[in-house]
């Protein structure tokens, strides 16, 4: 109960310190809204998708790319300039839980989250967009992009935390957001690419988190055995000591490509 009680604590501080700074809010939604604007009006055209609409096509891509951009401008760049402002050494010195800090941004960035989707529907339906299976399914996509978003959010705090700065942490997480969402089938049919870059695609894990997002809102195939929940455990059984030892106070030294002097939590 202690541990609920300083997470949720910690979280209305990070969604008040949003609030102060709503640059970071609008630059997700604007990144996503310019991306569905110019897919849509200038490229839609242009790219064929047999047997769906391009707006319909396009609008789970463009959640998996403003829920992503969301996780490195807000999530990690936040991470990294409490890191650089001292915040989590206040935090570590506090009688609280220490799980309770990286607990509490991944709560406040699921209400945030939740707003970001809520508004990129609206721009959704705007440009022609329609959900096709009905308010159940329509719901489980909602679950499936806020568990998609958590997992990229967790993975721009461990970047957060490798580079230690703020710019370290959006030139990184840009760039790998770019990558992972524009090599992958969010705003164009894997079978449009050249034969290296279906190889390259199918091996991206956002192809399939598309693919599994398109199924509950446009009713498209569901992706088959190459998105099973081996990877997921996998990155899982990676990710976690690292996760614990960061929630415990372990020495940043365990952090590969970590700078020392910049990580201040004390065992």
């Amino acid at each position: 109960m202690v541990a609920v009680r300083d997470t949720v604590a910690i979280s209305r501080r990070n969604l008040r310190r949003l609030g102060r700074a709503p640059n970071l809010l609008l630059l997700s939604l604007t990144t996503g809204v310019l991306f569905v604007l110019l897919f849509r009006y200038v490229f839609g055209g242009a790219i064929r998708t047999p047997g769906i609409s391009y707006a319909d096509y396009l609008m789970p891509g463009a959640f998996i790319l403003t829920v992503t951009a969301s996780a490195v401008t807000t999530t990690g760049v936040g991470f990294a300039e409490d890191l650089a402002s001292g915040a989590i050494d206040r935090f570590r010195s506090l009688p609280i839980a220490r799980s309770a800090v990286l607990s509490a941004r991944m709560l406040s960035d699921a209400v945030r989250l939740l707003l970001l989707i809520a508004l990129m529907t609206a721009v959704g339906f705007a440009v022609g967009f329609r959900i096709h299976t009905g308010i159940g399914p329509a719901l489980a996509g909602l679950a499936l992009t806020i568990a998609i978003a958590m997992a990229f959010s967790w993975a721009m705090l461990y970047l957060a935390l490798a580079s230690g700065t703020a710019e370290a942490t959006q030139a990184a997480g840009q760039t790998l957001m770019f990558l992972l969402t524009f090599l992958s089938s969010a705003f164009v049919p894997l079978a449009t690419m050249p034969g290296w870059l279906q190889a390259i695609a199918h091996a991206n894990p956002v192809t399939y988190a598309v693919d599994a997002l398109r199924a509950p809102l446009v009713g498209g195939p569901r992706p088959g055995r190459c998105c099973s929940p081996w990877p997921v455990r996998q990155a899982w059984s990676w990710c976690s000591p690292r996760w614990r030892s960061a929630a415990t106070g372990a020495d940043r030294g365990s952090v590969p490509w970590s700078r020392p002097q910049t990580w201040r939590w004390r065992a």
